[in-house]
């Protein structure tokens, strides 16, 4: 009876040990937060709620009271904006992931330098919302690059975020698209298509920072989860999701 009572006893002081930690995922790293939401609760016994959109509909929610515990954005401004308001709590801010921006197509009609765009031989092109989505907004800095962005205004399909962009594409509502390429990626390896890796001098770099938001100041589970993204066996599934690590 003695024994039994002790485990029931460690039990519930397990299950009030174990605490929920919501995410606010950027769209493009929707795939690689999942792998590591399963890790973590693995090792932590901690639940993760992932919720995935734009970076800027994220920000507009949060100065709103959205109950979300941890953001990773796609960029580094708006955990800084949020910082400067007090929504999220200084010293804590760190880059998780680099990003990177392909030109993808579902068929063969990307080559490995972007000709495709320099001739516009393309009716439809998919990217994200420039003033929402840090990897829209990379999307127009390559265009510009390339002298194309005017040029091109009529043939934009606008996606909310860049999981929208790539949806876009995927099922022909436009012949192809800038999407992050970790959306391309089985872990380790390339998927179907073709596509162009673009070279990073077209564009800002793409800096994604995580940020412990105001209301998370005291929660164990949401400052674990930061820990955990730090980790070895973290920054190893996020590279083999295509990204570079600061």
């Amino acid at each position: 009876m003695r024994t039994a009572s002790l485990i029931a006893l460690a039990l519930a002081v397990g299950n009030a040990a174990a605490a929920d930690v919501h995410v606010a995922v950027a769209a493009n790293f929707a795939a690689p937060a999942k792998s590591l939401a399963a890790i973590f609760e693995k090792q932590s016994g901690h639940q993760t709620v992932l919720s995935t959109g734009s970076t800027g509909k994220f920000y507009a929610q949060i100065t709103t009271g959205a109950p979300f515990d941890v953001l990773l954005s796609a960029d580094t401004e708006t955990p800084g904006r949020l910082e400067t308001e007090k929504l999220a709590v200084v010293g804590q801010r760190f880059t998780y992931a680099l990003g990177k921006l392909v030109l993808w197509s579902p068929g063969t009609m990307v080559d490995g330098r972007g000709d495709v765009l320099r001739s516009q031989a393309f009716r439809r092109l998919s990217i994200a919302n420039p003033r929402l989505a840090p990897y829209g907004a990379a999307a127009q800095q390559v265009m510009e690059q390339l002298g194309i962005w005017n040029s091109s205004q009529g043939r934009l399909v606008l996606g909310e975020n860049i999981a929208q962009a790539y949806q876009f594409v995927s099922t022909g509502n436009a012949e192809l698209g800038f999407i992050a390429y970790s959306q391309i990626r089985d872990p380790g390896k390339a998927t179907s298509g073709s596509f162009w890796l673009v070279p990073q001098a077209l564009y800002a770099p793409i800096r994604q920072d995580a940020a412990l938001l105001a209301r998370a100041r005291d929660n164990q589970a949401a400052h674990r989860f930061l820990a955990f993204l730090r980790s070895a066996s973290a920054r190893e599934v996020i590279q083999a999701f295509g990204y570079d690590l600061p």
